[in-house]
């Protein structure tokens, strides 16, 4: 790592570079086209959620801007399920709004079986969002020109 690398992580963790410092820059691009992205969802963990819807919701904005467009499939399996049993909190209305601009959340249904899950109580879900399992699923949509997303 570069001296000035470490030097500015140095900085933003001790608080002396905030986030009013931020200066836009000017960033020139090439066109992004179609881009597909699978996002599994396994984790129990809200910040987690939080993460990757922030993550979908920056990245269809940057694909608008830059004039392409985001196909994004959320596999949501394993602890993962709870994300869409909340109903009532900013992870419901980050869902919903997702939702509205074509992301689709898809469930596991192995993992319903295992919870005795009823995939009416979960939100916004329907018998066309449930697929056979998880895990197989994240597979199945890399062979469909899907990219999976890494982070988990």
């Amino acid at each position: 790592m570069t001296k000035s690398l470490l030097l500015a992580g140095s900085l933003l963790l001790s608080g002396i570079a905030s986030a009013d410092s931020y200066v836009e820059p000017k960033i020139t691009h090439a066109t992004y086209g179609d881009v597909n992205i699978v996002v599994p969802v396994t984790s129990g963990d809200s910040s987690v959620w939080q993460l990757k819807l922030a993550n979908i919701q920056n990245a269809m904005n940057a694909a608008q801007q830059f004039g392409g467009h985001l196909s994004v499939k959320v596999v949501n399996y394993g602890p993962g399920l709870e994300l869409l049993a909340q109903k009532n909190n900013g992870i419901a209305k980050a869902v919903n709004d997702l939702r509205a601009r074509g992301v689709q959340f898809l469930v596991c249904d192995q993992t319903l079986k295992r919870m005795n899950l009823d995939f009416h109580t979960l939100n916004g879900v329907s018998d066309t969002d449930v697929v056979p399992a998880g895990f197989l699923e994240v597979g199945w949509l890399q062979t469909q020109q899907y990219k999976v997303d890494p982070m988990n």
